[in-house]
């Protein structure tokens, strides 16, 4: 793992620009190197946006911020054909999705026919327009801050969509001594203090991500991440108490998820090898967008991660 100091490096200069919230920052380092997108979902103020920026100033990538909003349009995101009378022919003006590290700021703030202009980008790593499929870069990254939904002016993300992130983020506020620091620290930067400075490159991305790759998942393991992913689908049998509780499972895209998560999160300890704990860490994100709970549940206000903190309990581990 010659590639993790560096990656430590970065997952340290992401504490210098936010405050608290630790587990953010590291789920921000293990979508990175897993590979996979990212929701954080929040409240307003609760530093969603300055949090992926701060990322994507550690890695020394392309980055573009895309400020979602109702009128935006999907040639806005992918790029369009542009008449050149000049020539007297099209040529393509790319979107700002071709670059290597998209912030989708508040993305549930556009129309779902804007959303879906990045299931392509998300899954394939490739954009069609006017019949011509053009690649993205190999290091191609979407992480999206959302309000939730009871905010005015908000859309609900389709269920495709969502199951493309590989991790489903939810923030809480910060403890009072968190909240002074983010204050002291913001006047330090109006006087002038440092920002975040890119600590890593792509190729450094890219080499430790062929290393997770190679993190070994015991073959107990594995068939506990599927008999977990299983269980959403059936937690009649697993839990009765929370029968009829889940309307729809997770897909087996949640089980890759969670492996991938799990090696991402072992690399960061330092190990070559998953453990359960490593699972029982990023279960909860891998799942949370992933599971729909039934009317009951949402009449009775059980909450999808009491169901998934539930299902952890009762679900044996190796």
């Amino acid at each position: 793992m010659l590639n993790q100091p560096k990656i430590i490096a970065l997952r340290q200069s992401l504490e210098s620009t936010i405050v608290g919230q630790h587990k953010l920052l590291d789920r921000l380092v293990i979508g990175l190197l897993a590979d996979g997108h990212i929701l954080v979902e929040g409240l307003p103020g609760l530093a969603k946006t300055t949090a992926v920026k701060a990322l994507a100033s550690g890695v020394h990538a392309r980055f573009q911020r895309i400020q979602f909003t109702p009128d935006l349009l999907p040639g806005d995101l992918t790029g369009t054909d542009i008449f050149n009378p000049q020539e007297g022919s099209f040529c393509f003006v790319e979107g700002p999705l071709f670059h290597e590290i998209i912030v989708a700021d508040e993305i549930n703030r556009a129309p779902a026919k804007v959303q879906s202009a990045l299931l392509e980008a998300m899954q394939e790593h490739q954009i069609t327009v006017g019949g011509v499929t053009r690649a993205l870069p190999p290091l191609f990254l979407v992480m999206a801050t959302q309000n939730p939904l009871e905010q005015a002016g908000t859309y609900p993300l389709p269920e495709a969509q969502l199951d493309r992130f590989l991790l489903h983020v939810e923030l809480t506020y910060p403890s009072a001594d968190e909240e002074l620091e983010i204050l002291q620290r913001d006047r330090a930067r109006l006087a002038g203090a440092a920002t975040t400075q890119a600590v890593v490159d792509v190729a450094t991305v890219l080499a430790a991500r062929e290393e997770v790759k190679k993190i070994h998942i015991d073959p107990m393991l594995e068939r506990y991440i599927v008999t977990l992913v299983a269980a959403t689908r059936d937690i009649d049998t697993w839990v009765p108490a929370y029968a009829g509780m889940i309307e729809v499972g997770a897909s087996p895209r949640a089980s890759l998820a969670i492996a991938r998560a799990a090696c991402a999160h072992a690399y960061l300890a330092g190990r070559e090898f998953v453990t359960p704990d490593d699972i029982l860490e990023v279960a909860p994100d891998c799942l949370r967008h992933r599971i729909i709970p039934s009317f009951t549940a949402r009449m009775e206000k059980i909450a999808r991660d009491v169901l998934i903190q539930k299902l952890l309990e009762t679900v044996p581990v190796p």
